[in-house]
């Protein structure tokens, strides 16, 4: 599970062989939120939460919008093989 990106006390991570659609999953201690990073058309949304609270999910989802490309990109090389797909 590679941590593609750390903000605001939050790990993001993505899942080696894990399913589509992509996704991230946002970790504080024990609380995870699962985001999905939508599409340059779509934006990016929570999928579930646990055990975070909604100011903390929130900030999770805010990092996820701003970094999106990024996101994306990691889950192309991680699940794809490749920046390009």
């Amino acid at each position: 599970m590679p941590t593609v990106h750390r903000a605001d006390g939050l790990r993001f991570v993505i899942y080696l062989n894990d399913h589509e659609p992509a996704h991230v999953h946002a970790i504080a201690g024990a609380a995870e939120a699962r985001i999905e990073l939508g599409t340059a058309e779509q934006n990016p949304q929570v999928v579930w939460v646990r055990g975070m609270g909604r100011a903390l999910a929130r900030r999770a989802l805010d990092e996820v919008v701003r970094e999106a490309e990024v996101f994306r990109a990691a889950w192309r090389r991680i699940h794809e093989g490749g920046e390009d797909g």
